[in-house]
């Protein structure tokens, strides 16, 4: 019986009506049974499988965890050099540049033939630049009352100081520079001194003497004596201020001759600064001391103080910085920590300029003279921007002197000195109007104007 007849016979004889669906599958199951068994079945279409691709493998970077970097530990210079020092057990040495190996070598480089020198310039003492170290040595000479910010310590600790002054002569134009530490801090002395053993040198670098003495033993030697003298602490840094101001001055877009000045210390390096800025064209400026302004008439003036208020602060302006610093285009701090404040930079012109220059705590910290609104910031300090560095200036100040005789450091050479040390600044921003120490071509720039 075929399927469709059984299953119209079942539901035609009313046959298990009730279990009519169960049948009809199982009568379904039946025919797919029987088709597969007499190979009638329908084709059944297999799901095609994918072939395989072979593709090149793909291999994932294997990404490392890195561990978070711990903050960089803050060397400590103090330590390292008090190590350094003890090690080197002095920073210079001499060198000679002829040898002593054979009879000849002894017989001219000392006697007998040192004597034929020696009675040549007996005879023409012009030519010991030809003939001596003189062309090419300065003196680095103190007496330890001003020593870098710690104050008057006398000459032993003074020498180190002046020892790592003649190392950068050395390495940055070439000088042959001794350091020399006087244990006297009397002017007559010293300048006694200094002047009795100046035969042997090209040059005197005065180093870390404080005011007012400072200035008379400058000014008698430079009289007194036919070779060049600098205080650095006093003209390197007027120089490199001035330089700093030149760039600055286009940074904030004001015209360099209009800027209103206050300048905080009327130490060494506050009088000859203002002194440089009025040479450079600044009118207007005001220094203010401990006791506040200074000006003409000011009753407990004295010396030094008394002749920079007759060239400062012409409005007779009295009080405390914050008192007179008010429309202020520049500060220039050259006295010691705390004495610039948040406040004062408030009360200043549009877009303040600030040199914070006591070393190596400043007047203020860059960034909280920032934050009080300075525009350009300048420090001491070599781990800030815009440092200002009298090795910018001196190297190349005595490189020059010596170079061509030249006998005094003039005004005018400061001048030069410091428009060329701006100079080396080609596009000056609020971060970069001081060039760096290390500039190539600083030293032979600046000792191109010496002359």
């Amino acid at each position: 019986m075929s399927t469709a007849a059984f299953v119209a016979d079942e539901l035609m004889t009313g046959f298990f009506v009730s279990h009519s669906v169960n049948a009809i599958l199982g009568a379904l199951f039946f025919n797919t049974y029987f088709c597969m068994a007499s190979k009638k079945s329908v084709p059944v279409t297999k799901k095609a499988t994918p072939k395989k691709v072979a593709t090149k493998s793909v291999v994932k970077p294997v990404v490392k965890k890195v561990a978070a970097k711990k903050p960089a530990k803050k060397k400590d210079y103090a330590k390292m050099a008090l190590a350094l020092h003890k090690r080197l057990k002095g920073k210079l040495e001499v060198v000679s540049k002829g040898k002593l190996e054979t009879r000849d070598d002894w017989s001219t480089m000392y006697s007998p033939g040192v004597g034929a020198v020696s009675g040549h310039l007996a005879k023409y003492p012009k030519d010991a630049r030809e003939y001596t170290i003189k062309k090419n040595t300065v003196a680095v000479i103190s007496d330890g009352s001003a020593i870098l910010g710690l104050g008057n310590l006398g000459a032993v600790p003074a020498l180190p100081v002046m020892e790592g002054k003649c190392a950068i002569f050395k390495a940055m134009a070439g000088v042959d520079a001794f350091p020399i530490v006087l244990d006297t801090q009397d002017p007559e002395e010293v300048i006694k001194v200094i002047k009795a053993i100046a035969p042997t040198f090209g040059g005197i670098n005065l180093e870390d003497f404080a005011a007012p003495h400072c200035f008379v033993i400058e000014e008698r030697l430079k009289a007194e004596l036919s070779i060049p003298v600098m205080h650095d602490d006093q003209h390197g840094t007027a120089i490199v201020v001035l330089a700093g101001l030149l760039n600055a001055a286009k940074v904030v877009g004001k015209k360099f001759e209009d800027l209103k000045i206050v300048v905080v210390g009327a130490g060494a390096a506050g009088r000859a600064v203002t002194l440089l800025l009025k040479k450079a064209g600044i009118s207007h400026i005001i220094v203010t001391d401990s006791k506040g302004a200074i000006y003409a008439g000011r009753a407990d003036l004295t010396g030094y103080k008394k002749d920079l208020a007759l060239t400062t602060n012409t409005d007779r302006l009295q009080g405390d910085v914050q008192s007179v610093v008010a429309g202020a285009d520049v500060l220039i701090g050259l006295s010691g920590p705390g004495t610039i404040a948040p406040a004062h930079i408030e009360k200043m012109a549009e877009k303040p300029i600030v040199f914070a220059l006591a070393n190596p705590i400043p007047e203020i910290m860059p960034d909280d003279a920032k934050r009080a609104g300075a525009y350009v910031v300048a420090t001491g300090r070599s781990d800030y921007p815009n440092q200002v560095n009298n090795s910018l200036a001196f190297p190349g100040i005595f490189r020059g002197a010596l170079d061509r005789g030249v006998t005094a450091i003039t005004d005018e050479m400061k001048l030069a000195a410091a428009k060329k040390i701006a100079s080396l600044v080609k596009k000056p921003t609020a971060e970069m109007v001081i060039p760096p120490v290390m500039t190539p071509g600083l030293v032979k720039a600046v000792a191109s104007v010496i002359k």
